[in-house]
C-alpha cells in the first residue's frame, strides 16, 4: 500500500520511502534517506544524511537523525547512520552520523531509545538495547545486546559495554563493563551481576551461578587479567557465557571497570 504523508512534510524526491510508511506534519526527510516499510515518523521529525531505517521503526516528535557529527575532526566526507527493524526513538533523541568517511553510527533491532538521549558518532548499539531518558553516549561507544540504561547517565568515548549489563540511573561509565554486570556510581563500578536481567533473558540457575563465580575470579582472586581468563577457560570449558566474559576481558582496550574494595 502507498505511504501516508502529511502535506506539510518535506520529503526529498530522491528519498526511498517503503510501503505503508506514515510521515506526520512538518517532518523533513533528506535525499539520501531510506525508510523501511511500515515505519512511522510522528510530527516534526528530521532525518538527514546517508541514513537507513529498517522496517516498523517509530520516531517521535523533534528527534534528529543522521545530521552531521559534532566531532570537530569531521572533514566533510560521506558517513552513515543505520537503524535496524522495530526500533523506537522517542522525543528529542539525537543520532549523529559518523565522523570518518565510510564509517557508520548504528542501532540494532528492537531497541528503545527514550526521550532526550544522545547517540554520538560511530557508536554501535546491538539488539534489544533500552536507553532510558537523557542517557548520553560519547563517540565510538559499543553497546552489546540486551543492555539497559537507567537514565540520566553518561558513557565516555570508546567505552565498551558487554551484553546484558544494567547501568544504573545517573551512572558515569568511563571504562569497559564486563558482560552480565550491574554497575552504579560516578565513576560507575560493578556492584554485582545483573541477576534480574539474566533471569528475564532465560538464563538457567546453573548458568547464573557460573557467571557469578566467573565474576569473582576476574575481580576478587587477585589475578592478572590473563591469568583470570586462563582460569575461567579451564574451569568452565564450553560454557558460552563464561567464554564471553573471558573474551571481553582479554580484548578490553580501556581497561575493565572494577568493584570498589570490599564489594563482593
Amino acid at each position: 500500500m502507498a505511504s501516508a504523508i502529511h502535506p506539510t512534510a518535506i520529503i526529498a524526491p530522491e528519498a526511498t520511502i517503503g510501503d505503508d510508511c506514515r510521515i506526520g506534519p512538518y517532518c523533513v526527510v533528506g535525499p539520501n534517506v531510506t525508510l523501511g516499510a511500515e515505519t512511522c515518523l510522528h510530527e516534526h521529525v528530521s532525518i538527514d544524511g546517508h541514513t537507513t531505517l529498517g522496517e516498523r521503526c517509530e520516531i517521535f516528535p523533534f528527534a534528529s537523525i543522521g545530521k552531521q557529527t559534532q566531532d570537530l575532526k569531521y572533514d566533510g566526507g560521506t558517513a552513515y547512520v543505520e537503524i535496524g527493524h522495530d526500533t523506537t526513538l522517542r522525543e528529542y533523541v539525537t543520532v549523529n552520523a559518523a565522523t570518518a568517511t565510510g564509517e557508520r553510527t548504528a542501532i540494532g533491532n528492537h531497541c528503545h531509545v527514550l526521550a532526550y538521549c544522545h547517540i554520538a558518532h560511530e557508536c554501535i548499539l546491538g539488539d534489544h538495547v533500552i536507553m532510558s531518558n537523557a542517557t548520553q553516549l560519547a563517540g565510538h561507544v559499543i553497546v552489546e545486546d540486551h543492555v539497559v540504561f537507567g537514565g540520566m547517565g553518561g558513557v565516555h568515548q570508546f567505552v565498551r559495554i558487554g551484553t546484558m549489563v544494567m547501568v544504573s540511573a545517573t551512572a558515569k561509565v568511563v571504562q569497559d563493563v564486563l558482560p552480565f554486570c550491574l554497575v552504579d556510581g560516578n565513576p560507575a563500578v560493578p556492584v554485582t551481576i545483573n541477576k534480574v536481567g539474566l533471569e528475564r533473558n532465560g538464563k538457567s540457575p546453573e548458568t547464573i551461578d557460573a557467571i557469578q563465580k566467573a565474576y569473582r575470579t576476574v575481580f576478587r582472586a587477585n589475578l592478572t587479567v590473563d591469568a583470570a581468563v586462563n582460569q575461567l577457560r579451564e574451569a568452565y570449558p564450553g560454557v558460552e557465557e563464561v567464554e564471553r566474559i573471558a573474551h571481553f576481558a582479554e580484548t578490553s582496550e580501556r581497561g575493565l571497570s572494577r568493584p570498589k574494595s570490599g564489594r563482593r
